[in-house]
């Protein structure tokens, strides 16, 4: 081998070394950067070990959307009917779509019954909430449609810290506008660096949208006061979030469902996001090429924080895995570039090569029949 040529030889496996090297570490960064974000994977903490598809959907509408719960109920009327058509029903009594809505009730001046007082950024919830934020609970339980009462609330470690100088606070009350409430569970503070950017330093409180339009009353656009909490649940208007966990017995049928009826629906005022495969590394290398038009979002839609949180993670992973494809393509086209030189090697030495094997054929033969009679009288032999 020629020395410029050997050169040559050991830089291109230096540079093929390091890119499938930096490949590697790329697809672990990301992958760790998608992990962080755990609202889009409430379909694997509901599919828990079993069996079947699922895809996680998160529809986002702007204010004036009038998505309220009459919409919500005109979604899960759709899915079903949609479901049944392709023969997917409800198995064992279990849920065949979990679902869930929220919104911003607003900041309110929240107090307990001792001397703490806080603010607190209010967001008012309905459904299978939490299935979907991947919370983490430091206190207490969650709440959830089905309590007789809809008087509890979550809240974050910062808030229970300001109210009562601990968080280990489940069961005590807090009052917000003058209605009380029960602490049912307090979280950790939102701990990513892109949750923590997009969530901010105030305090935040969950609580049921029942209770919403106890606190928020008639001048609220989000509900009406009722009498008690406890009694019927009050009209909701404005929810700008609606979540969904569906079955998908087709690929993207679940998606392509909610999408059309949504679309056609409240067009040109809602976002549907499929959770489930946004952070897939060939979907976001594509992102990169409308990167522009994703994060400068004008639609006038409302996205919670942690959606928000997400929208940084995709940003990130379109560089991450665009710069891993290229890295990828260095092998790729090294690999080309040696068949390439194959082949016009063997074009220069084809008939050479066919010769010699001509010849190593013709050897082999002459071999063989010399060694035919010495074979047969053996065999002769034997015989006798």
């Amino acid at each position: 081998m020629r020395p410029l040529f050997r050169k040559l030889f050991i830089a291109a496996a230096a540079v093929n070394a390091a890119a499938v090297a930096g490949a590697v570490i790329l697809t672990a960064v990301g992958s760790a950067s998608a992990r962080s974000q755990d609202y889009n994977f409430a379909a694997d903490r509901w599919r828990n070990g079993g069996k079947g598809e699922f895809t996680q959907i998160s529809c986002f509408f702007s204010p004036d959307a009038g998505f309220d719960k009459s919409g919500v109920n005109g979604v899960r009327s759709k899915l079903t009917s949609e479901l049944a058509a392709v023969s997917v029903t409800s198995e064992d009594g279990r849920t065949l779509f979990p679902d869930a809505y929220s919104y911003r009730a607003g900041e309110a001046t929240v107090t307990c019954d001792l001397t703490g007082r806080s603010e607190a950024d209010i967001t008012a919830v309905g459904g299978d909430f939490f299935l979907f934020r991947g919370f983490r609970l430091t206190n207490g339980s969650f709440f959830d449609d089905d309590d007789i009462m809809q008087d509890g609330a979550v809240i974050d470690t910062r808030l229970a810290w300001n109210l009562y100088g601990s968080d280990d606070v489940a069961g005590m009350s807090i009052y917000i506008n003058d209605v009380r409430l029960y602490i049912s569970g307090v979280i950790e503070t939102p701990s990513t660096d892109s949750e923590e950017r997009c969530a901010g330093d105030v305090p935040r409180a969950y609580i049921s949208s029942y209770a919403a339009g106890l606190i928020f009353g008639e001048d609220s656009s989000y509900g009406e006061k009722d009498t008690d909490i406890g009694g019927k649940a009050s009209k909701t208007d404005g929810i700008t979030c609606y979540e969904c966990v569906v079955p998908d017995p087709v690929e993207n049928f679940a998606y392509n469902t909610v999408n059309k009826y949504l679309s056609e629906t409240y067009k040109g005022k809602v976002s549907v996001v499929n959770n489930t495969e946004r952070f897939d590394p060939k979907k976001r290398a594509k992102a990169l090429k409308k990167l522009g038009e994703y994060v400068v979002a004008d639609d006038g839609i409302v996205y919670p924080f942690w959606e928000n949180a997400s929208r940084m993670v995709d940003v990130r992973l379109s560089f991450i895995y665009g710069a891993r494809r290229v890295l990828l393509a260095i092998p790729l086209i090294t690999a080309l570039c040696l068949i390439i030189m194959a082949y016009r090697l063997f074009m220069r030495k084809k008939e050479g090569l066919k010769k010699a094997a001509a010849e190593g054929f013709s050897a082999g033969w002459r071999r063989l029949r010399s060694r035919l009679p010495e074979k047969a009288a053996q065999t002769g032999e034997k015989e006798s």
